[in-house]
């Protein structure tokens, strides 16, 4: 198996302008790669095979990087022709477009041979060309693991990261899952999820509580004379930019921070866990009427957090069809509610006698068809 952990790293000044290098030679290699396929193509009606050696003698600076980190560029390149002309693909990607220097991923990928790549003394992280970088190694890989490969990135705040892919021996997961042990998850726009015990995720909006002041540093940003298009950006408009970017990633680590709390939590204290299979990218449309809400809270990135977690521990992960009318149901006595499509209504009232929140009822439902469909794969 590989897994990957991510490290903070403090590179020198001198690692930074090789980083910087880097960055912008994998991008030039990967276009120089992409124009001349394009321009062989038109001629002869075929995609040739190029490598970055090709490259080196017309652009010397290729030299002072990392081979390894160019060589990645060229699978990068095959991959993206593989994924828009496989026929295997239901959902083919688009035609390769080139790398723009302002809105490109600043990062690059390098492969460990016989020990370029290693973690040192737990606190530094070497890399071939840039040598020792200053890391918080704040996990520590078990001895045998190996080191595949390492990314180097850099975030829009100017932070610097490295991943490190390690390959280890899958080991046989003695752990027999509690079926009975199980819980029902119906997502709110409002707190994450409310569970099949009417517990609310979290009701933290991170967006929203920092919503003023990245407004103020917004604001302050396109008041700075070269903050238009096409004028030429000077020293504190980067400046400015830094801030507001900063401020971006901050609620981004808020959220990640929360949600990996939240679901390891779940994962730790459920073998069953049980949710609707929901298309987060139609919900948070204009349409929807809560778009910001559904894309503030991350219940994506949750239901993935949780289901390789569990998967780790030998639990069960159970996604419940999104049509199954789990809103409609009375978890009681089995009746349908039509009414319940309208979301203004927030309490079932059932001829039972029933009286519940719509979203508790959701989750139970949710909880009793996943282990329905559990049973029938088990």
């Amino acid at each position: 198996m590989n897994k990957a952990i991510k490290y903070r790293v403090y590179p020198t000044t001198k690692q930074c302008v090789l980083f910087a290098k880097t960055f912008g030679c994998c991008r030039k290699v990967y276009n120089l790669m992409l124009s001349d396929k394009i321009e062989e193509y038109k001629a002869t009606g075929k995609f040739p095979a190029l490598t970055p050696a090709k490259y080196k003698k017309d652009y010397p600076y290729l030299k002072e990087v990392d081979s390894l980190a160019l060589a990645n560029k060229q699978i990068d390149l095959q991959e993206a022709f593989r994924n828009c002309f496989s026929k295997s693909r239901k959902k083919k990607n688009g035609f390769p477009q080139f790398k723009s220097a302002k809105r490109s991923r600043k990062s690059y990928t390098t492969n460990n041979q016989k020990g370029t790549v290693a973690i040192i003394d737990n606190r530094y992280i070497k890399l071939p060309k840039a040598g020792k970088v200053k890391a918080v190694i704040h996990r520590i890989p078990n001895d045998n693991w190996t080191i595949k490969s390492a990314t180097v990135s850099q975030e829009s705040d100017g932070k610097y990261y490295v991943s490190v892919l390690f390959e280890f021996d899958e080991a046989e997961n003695t752990y027999i899952a509690d079926k009975t042990n199980a819980i029902g998850l119906d997502y709110a726009s409002d707190g994450l999820y409310v569970d099949n015990n009417g517990n609310v995720g979290t009701n933290h909006k991170y967006y929203r509580e920092s919503h003023d002041k990245l407004a103020k540093a917004q604001r302050k940003l396109s008041h700075i004379q070269s903050s238009r298009k096409g004028e030429e950006k000077s020293n504190n408009y980067w400046k400015q930019l830094r801030k507001v970017n900063k401020i971006h990633r901050h609620i981004a680590n808020q959220r990640l921070d929360n949600l990996h709390k939240i679901s390891t939590e779940i994962a730790n204290q459920y073998d069953v866990v049980c949710v609707e299979s929901l298309n987060m990218c139609s919900m948070s449309n204009k349409g929807f009427g809560n778009g910001k809400a559904t894309l503030d809270n991350g219940y994506g990135m949750f239901l993935k957090m949780s289901e390789y977690k569990l998967a780790d521990r030998g639990k069960y992960f159970v996604k419940v069809d999104k049509w199954f009318p789990s809103s409609q149901i009375c978890h009681k006595c089995g009746s349908q509610h039509p009414e319940m499509k309208d979301l203004k209504i927030r309490v079932m009232d059932c001829d039972c006698g029933l009286h519940i929140d719509r979203d508790q009822n959701a989750a139970i439902n949710i909880r009793n068809e996943g282990l329905r469909l559990l049973s029938e794969v088990a």
